[in-house]
């Protein structure tokens, strides 16, 4: 058990991470809250599984509250540092889902509804997937007392 969560929680040291690790954890916490909850002018879980059904996305309840939790769940653990490399792999995987049945369609531009959101949030998740926490991290803490 020991070594499975030294490789799960194993990261380059650097503060490198931290400012990519908590802003891109917010944007994706607050959008898996809207998805889930209704907050910030979301549609909470309901209105998010009807849509996503909608485009064809089914079972759109199940879903909906997959990719609402994979953002909100996912998005608390990269501002926390903590099991990052695995958080980030969901979350690259959500955004692949997204980019390809909701915006490839519709272009590059947010302004179209497209991808390049997306995209920067899946560029950024395989890069933590990568490179790990970093220094100030949940998942250094662990890494340090496991090596006692």
């Amino acid at each position: 058990m020991k070594s499975l969560i030294n490789k799960i929680t194993t990261t380059t040291r650097g503060l490198d991470t931290l400012p990519i690790r908590v802003g891109v954890g917010v944007i994706f916490t607050a959008h898996g809250a809207q998805k889930l909850f209704g907050w910030f002018g979301g549609y909470g879980l309901e209105g998010t599984a009807g849509w996503m059904a909608s485009i064809g996305i089914e079972p759109g309840l199940a879903m909906a509250a997959m990719a609402g939790s994979a953002e909100f769940f996912g998005g608390l653990l990269l501002i926390a540092g903590l099991l990052v490399r695995p958080a980030a792999l969901l979350l690259a995987v959500t955004m692949m889902v997204a980019i390809a049945k909701v915006h490839l369609a519709n272009g590059l531009f947010m302004s179209n509804n497209g991808y390049g959101f997306g995209l920067a949030l899946l560029v950024v998740s395989i890069s933590l997937v990568f490179r790990g926490a970093g220094s100030l991290s949940a998942d250094r803490l662990l890494q340090n007392q496991l090596a006692n």
